[in-house]
């Protein structure tokens, strides 16, 4: 069980937190990673909690230092990352780390991990339902709706990338094989 790590990656709207919190209730072995951002806090979201909030010019300067496992910049001035140190933090408890992530980071977590790491790309069955899942939250303008399922055109490329993929139709049977994948992962 020592430094294993989970990855999920989803394209926004597929699911993928809800999946990641179905695990979490299941294993207290497992541990979220908490990534770092650029971009303000939505809603309720505390630093150090749902992220780890940076100011642009921070995030570049931990860049610099070489201070996270993989970062991406997500979209303009929106950076995305896992800092070393939250690795760290995790795996000095003894716990197996879970990403929740971009794609992208999805696959640059994978390639720094290898065979420690099991990658999994939840998808939505269809863009159309992707952009009802996400008009539904009621959280983003019709203008972040369209540049969101755009992007989620362009991420359903890297899911060959990934070691599984998952089809998030019916939510009973998306937990059920997320925990079969995971069981046999942590077994192994």
């Amino acid at each position: 069980m020592n430094n294993k790590v989970l990855i999920f990656s989803a394209p926004s709207g597929s699911g993928k937190s809800t999946v990641v919190g179905h695990i979490l209730g299941l294993h207290p072995e497992i541990e979220f990673s908490i990534s770092a951002t650029s971009r303000p806090p939505r809603g309720e979201e505390q630093d150090g909690v749902e992220y780890y909030f940076l100011t642009v010019e921070d995030f570049k300067e931990r860049i610099a230092a070489d201070a996270f496992v993989e970062y991406e910049q997500v979209y303009e001035g929106r950076f995305y990352g896992t800092l070393k140190s939250e690795v760290q933090r995790i795996w000095e408890k003894g716990h197996v780390i879970v990403f929740d992530v971009d794609v992208k980071g999805g696959v640059n977590l994978k390639k720094y991990f290898g065979d420690q790491a099991l990658s999994v790309f939840i998808q939505a069955p269809s863009v159309e339902e992707l952009r009802r899942r996400l008009e539904s939250r009621g959280t983003d303008t019709p203008e972040a709706i369209a540049e969101r399922v755009a992007k989620a055109e362009e991420e359903m490329a890297y899911a060959p990338l990934f070691d599984r993929i998952l089809v998030n139709d019916d939510l009973a049977a998306a937990f059920a094989e997320s925990e079969a994948m995971v069981d046999a992962f942590l077994a192994g």
